[in-house]
């Protein structure tokens, strides 16, 4: 295994490890944060964060960036504008743990996207490696307990969650197509833009239906870990991970999720580690180490 996959694999866990907490902020100031004003300031404090590394680049690389303008759209649209409002609408309605259930789908969402759009198939060590790791997912989201995981039924949060799962697939997918010879804080900045466009009619609509931001020290600080560690950094970690291993690899780690989730309810909520928390992440680990230790192949298509 070279370096430079390592090193994808760690942004990989560690992008996992910054939108865990930020599912876990999202659900505990759900009364404090509507849903699309906390993804419009998210990205608001992001772009804050992406334009002075972005504008030495916007001179020079403006026309590879006009002339993609469409992929910039479309990967804007669905990464940025609707995956995060409509995860964050989903937990108003929904619990952690269905939400959580319904986001680990994103992989095997995104292997199927990428079977029928790439061609790309899945060695055998893999697929068995998604399968391990997926049923570390479910062990841990039904706490052992099959009554539990044949007992979740679907709301209409349920309904937004698969909608957010669908749209991140497809922005991961697509960033097989991002355009080439622009930098990567040049193309965020591009992605943000697009986003808040898509989001700012809706939250005039939020706005005109009564919500409003509780401001106080805890919901400032909400909106400073969504935009600056989830979606700055996890952006940035995220984009650079699967511009090594591909999305099928890529999006494998978002089984992660759950597994810090836990981890962080136990630090921050003392919440104690039940024998059914160890046994799915001891799962998840294994599936995607399987996942690691591949024959080599070709490497994945690069980009900026």
């Amino acid at each position: 295994m070279t370096r430079t996959r390592m090193t994808a694999y760690l942004l990989l866990t560690v992008t996992s490890l910054f939108w865990a907490g930020n599912m876990v902020m999202s659900r505990g100031l759900r009364a404090d944060l509507p849903p699309v004003a906390l993804a419009f300031w998210r990205w608001v404090t992001a772009f804050a964060c992406v334009l002075p590394l972005a504008l030495p680049h916007l001179r020079a690389q403006w026309p590879a960036l006009r002339a993609a303008w469409k992929r910039v759209i479309f990967l804007g649209v669905f990464g940025v504008g609707f995956y995060n409002t409509f995860s964050y609408v989903a937990v108003q309605y929904t619990t952690a743990t269905s939400a959580t259930l319904l986001n680990s789908f994103i992989p095997v969402a995104t292997i199927a996207l990428a079977f029928v759009f790439l061609d790309k198939r899945l060695a055998r060590t893999e697929a068995i490696g998604v399968a391990v790791s997926m049923i570390g997912v479910l062990v841990l989201i039904s706490r052992g307990s099959v009554d539990t995981l044949f007992g979740l039924s679907l709301n209409a949060g349920d309904v937004w969650m698969l909608v957010a799962v669908l749209a991140w697939s497809i922005y991961t997918v697509g960033l097989q197509w991002r355009p080439q010879g622009v930098h990567p804080m040049l193309l965020l900045a591009s992605l943000i833009v697009v986003g808040l466009a898509v989001m700012a009619p809706m939250y005039a609509w939020e706005i005109a239906s009564g919500a409003s931001i509780r401001v106080h020290a805890g919901s400032v600080a909400g909106i400073l870990y969504a935009g600056i560690v989830a979606a700055f950094l996890g952006f940035v970690c995220f984009n650079a991970g699967v511009r090594e291993v591909g999305p099928s690899i890529g999006s494998l780690f978002i089984h992660l999720q759950p597994v810090f989730a836990a981890i962080l309810s136990a630090l921050l909520l003392g919440e104690s580690p039940q024998w059914y928390h160890y046994f799915g992440m001891a799962l998840v680990f294994g599936g995607i180490v399987a996942t690691m230790w591949r024959p080599s192949t070709a490497p994945a298509a690069r980009g900026a």
